[in-house]
């Protein structure tokens, strides 16, 4: 730390949750790189200096043994760099690359989307975070790693217990065994899984990966896209649900316009990341947006921060589907760690959509939502109701 550095000393972590975009604000308007005690750490909110961290792997890395998913899953492209990180993202960049996505994907997501809506359209109601963007996460995560013959609650429930032990180790605390079971079961699943081919005949994402990667990489990398492939997947479909569904006009605007479903998805991807922050750990010292930073620093990247930088975007914190440039967002990172999955986490996100303007007639928040999280960010419950429509089973003809 340096004497001139402005300090952030006031801010606790209740604050950031409660009042996240708030504190950004008042963060960024004291500096766009701000020391923050209740984090440890170098809080950077300003647009410009987030893409300059994330694109530096030298000399800002996730390499370090802080890095507490590491801790748990062991090393994988999450918390590697340089070499070491492109020999475990390359085996599986060509499966999530948009024609690949397209291909494995672009007819089962919108269908398991339309299933899990056509389930409660009879009933008039449902909380959609944990009905539908939840139950969507999993099984499209499943998918893409060829897990569908696994139970989903089994494997949601190994997702819980591995990230309830990263969680623990995060503020200091040991990990349960627990979670070394979960890891080892999750792992043996895998292990089937990559024997299989795909739908389309061709081996699996797994089994490419077991080319070049060992058995142990081969699992670590997939409880890492277990783990985004759940938490932030769900998070960014309700979100999505409830910018749409909050900001008056927008629903009708989208049912109006299909063409501005991608507009919509763009727009709640700046407006509130489910990942609102990456980290980093300086390798050295630096100096960034006029503050001195000392080697083995903790450096927080907050994309949400970065997402509604002023001097990029107007009206930062509304949500429009007229604005220009909602895709220059950073919420997907940027540099050697951009996120693998973004084309099916859009795909995932706009086929919920879609199926909830298909299949839910006049549907409504029946309560405003709340939006909680310091790392992860998405609402509490989206509480809807809409208009019932019948069941599939109590429809058609009846004569004898």
């Amino acid at each position: 730390m340096t004497d001139s550095a402005a300090m952030a000393g006031d801010v606790t972590l209740d604050d950031l949750d409660r009042r996240h975009h708030e504190v950004l604000a008042t963060l960024r308007e004291r500096g766009p790189v701000q020391w923050v005690e209740a984090v440890a750490g170098w809080v950077v909110t300003g647009r410009d200096a987030s893409i300059t961290v994330m694109r530096d792997a030298v000399r800002f890395t996730v390499d370090d043994p802080r890095f507490s998913t590491a801790q748990v899953v062991g090393p994988s492209m999450l918390s590697l760099d340089g070499t070491s990180h492109q020999r475990h993202r390359d085996p599986f960049a060509h499966a999530f690359r948009p024609a690949e996505v397209s291909r494995r994907h672009g007819e089962a997501v919108p269908e398991l989307a339309a299933a899990l809506v056509r389930a409660i359209a009879p009933r008039g109601e449902a909380e959609l975070r944990r009905e539908l963007a939840g139950p969507l996460a999993v099984a499209v995560v499943a998918r893409s790693l060829g897990l569908e013959q696994v139970d989903p609650g089994r494997l949601l429930g190994w997702y819980d217990t591995i990230v309830a032990g990263v969680s623990e180790l995060a503020v200091g605390r040991p990990v349960d065994d627990s979670a070394w079971t979960a890891f080892a079961r999750l792992g043996d699943a895998l292990d089937a899984a990559a024997a299989h081919a795909d739908e389309h005949g061709q081996p699996s994402v797994l089994l490419d990966a077991r080319g070049t990667l060992s058995r142990d990489e081969v699992v670590s990398n997939a409880a890492v896209f277990l783990f985004g492939g759940i938490e932030t997947s769900e998070g960014m479909t309700a979100n999505l649900l409830h910018h749409v569904l909050a900001t008056p006009g927008a629903l009708d605007a989208v049912r109006a316009d299909r063409a501005l479903v991608e507009a919509a998805v763009e727009e709640s991807l700046r407006l509130e990341p489910a990942a609102a922050r990456v980290d980093r750990f300086a390798t050295e010292d630096v100096e960034i947006g006029g503050v001195r930073i000392a080697a083995g620093d903790l450096v927080i990247v907050s994309l949400a921060a970065a997402n509604r930088d002023p001097a990029v975007y107007d009206d930062p914190d509304a949500f429009r589907l007229d604005r220009p440039n909602a895709r220059t967002h950073v919420t997907f990172a940027q540099g050697p760690h951009a996120c693998i999955g973004a084309q099916l986490a859009r795909m995932e996100a706009r086929a919920a959509l879609e199926a909830v303007l298909d299949l839910l007639p006049d549907v409504e928040l029946a309560e405003s939502p709340v939006t909680a999280g310091v790392v992860f960010r998405k609402p509490v419950a989206v509480h809807a109701r809409w208009r019932p429509t019948p069941s599939p089973a109590t429809t058609g003809a009846t004569g004898a």
